[in-house]
């Protein structure tokens, strides 16, 4: 019994090692990589495939600098305002979304981009302790690892943007007809108005409340600053 115990100490204490190690190098490796596919797109693809769909995936990488300085500008002001001065975690939120369960409120969204970011590249979208708590995990690990201007490429390239497009080349393809680059600032903060629900809402056909949307946005967005990459654009 003793050396049953003290086999399976050894396997768990190899689990454990496996993990830190695997996911601590996959950090590393996209501080520098591009990220080819998320679980959400693979997810998303299984999906279309099992309703008998052509399966749909439209993804560019393209490295920040040649995504219009407008829309990390768009996505802060309707995602994450405090983005460049949080840690990955926003705590001023965070204690708003508490506030506001405690008054039977609904119970708003307080997810930064640092832990949209780790939630689309390395893990699943269904919601759940578990998850959170890997989520947390990896939240931590990036902004350790990975500049806010890395984090803000990586999500900008890998969150879901509409029906089988993810990242802002392909929907600025699809959807305006011209590379990320060109994007204005109306486009960007119409792209932004959509990322709460991006199946739901179009960037290319938008609804009386995108536009509605779009125009709060734009108000915020006076209030952002550039990242330091588009300072000098």
């Amino acid at each position: 019994m003793f050396h049953i115990l003290k086999r399976i100490q050894k396997v768990l204490q190899w689990i454990v090692l496996l993990f830190f190690g695997s996911t601590i190098l996959a950090v590393l490796v996209y501080r520098f990589a591009p990220v080819p596919i998320t679980p959400l797109m693979i997810i998303r693809c299984t999906q279309q495939m099992a309703r008998g769909e052509k399966v749909r995936l439209k993804h560019h990488w393209v490295p920040l600098n040649r995504i219009s300085k407008y829309l990390p500008v768009a996505v802060m002001a309707s995602e994450d305002q405090r983005f460049m001065t949080h840690h990955g975690f926003d705590l001023t939120e965070i204690q708003n979304a508490l506030e506001e369960r405690e008054q039977g409120k609904r119970i708003r969204g307080g997810s930064t981009i640092s832990q949209q970011t780790a939630k689309n590249v390395f893990l699943w979208p269904t919601s759940s302790w578990i998850r959170k708590g890997f989520e947390a995990y990896f939240t931590v690990l990036i902004e350790l690892a990975w500049s806010k201007e890395r984090i803000m490429e990586v999500y900008l390239n890998s969150i879901e943007m509409g029906d089988g497009i993810y990242g802002a080349e392909a929907v600025a393809q699809q959807n305006f007809g011209h590379s990320a680059a060109q994007l204005t600032r109306a486009n960007c903060a119409l792209i932004a108005a959509t990322l709460p629900n991006p199946l739901r809402f179009s960037s290319k056909d938008p609804s009386r409340y995108m536009l509605k949307r779009q125009t709060a946005i734009m108000k915020q967005m006076k209030h952002i600053d550039l990242l330091p990459i588009h300072n000098n654009r």
